[in-house]
């Protein structure tokens, strides 16, 4: 007879809805990662050219990235590693790649609205006055602390390093000193 055990406040996904979620995730997450590469290649191109035509359109384009795609992605990548991370046994806070990962995104999202987006409107109004781009670094330097945190969330993803939490090794000890039937 196997012990019971405390019902889980929140019931684990199925695996066609964990499936579909974790799609979704995957997906949303490479979009991120890609529309991050974009924003970098833009950011370069209005950096580095001697062209003013072409400064003005890279840091309109990075404009409608910033506006129209990073924050949907962003927020749909931050709900789906929560469904994911609350209904399957990874859970948020029993493993320290999963909670680095969660913070990771809160912050890199939170950068996005508060220091990305209002670089890229600051460029763009300069830029269409008339004036040179006002900091190269202010479009490059957001994707590029953007990039370095998903291309390393994206390997602590496959990799999984680290093991539990505190919290993590808690819940697995009453598992391993229950008695097992013969």
């Amino acid at each position: 007879m196997k012990p019971k055990q405390k019902p889980h406040p929140i019931p684990e996904l199925g695996r066609p809805a964990r499936r579909a979620v974790l799609v979704v995730h995957v997906t949303a997450s490479a979009s991120w990662l890609g529309l991050t590469l974009g924003l970098l290649a833009l950011g370069t191109t209005a950096a580095t050219t001697g062209s003013a035509v072409t400064v003005e359109a890279s840091v309109r384009a990075m404009k409608l990235f910033a506006d129209w795609l990073l924050l949907p992605v962003a927020f749909l990548t931050l709900l789906t590693g929560l469904v994911l991370s609350l209904g399957t046994p990874w859970g948020l806070v029993r493993y320290r790649w999963v909670c680095t990962k969660f913070w990771l995104t809160v912050a890199t999202t939170t950068a996005t609205v508060f220091a990305l987006r209002p670089g890229v409107h600051s460029a763009v109004t300069a830029v269409a006055a008339g004036g040179p781009l006002p900091d190269a670094g202010g479009v490059l330097f957001g994707p590029v602390v953007s990039l370095s945190a998903y291309v390393f969330m994206t390997a602590i993803s496959v990799l999984k390093p680290w093991g539990l939490t505190r919290r993590g090794r808690k819940l697995r000890e009453p598992a391993r000193r229950a008695p097992r039937d013969a």
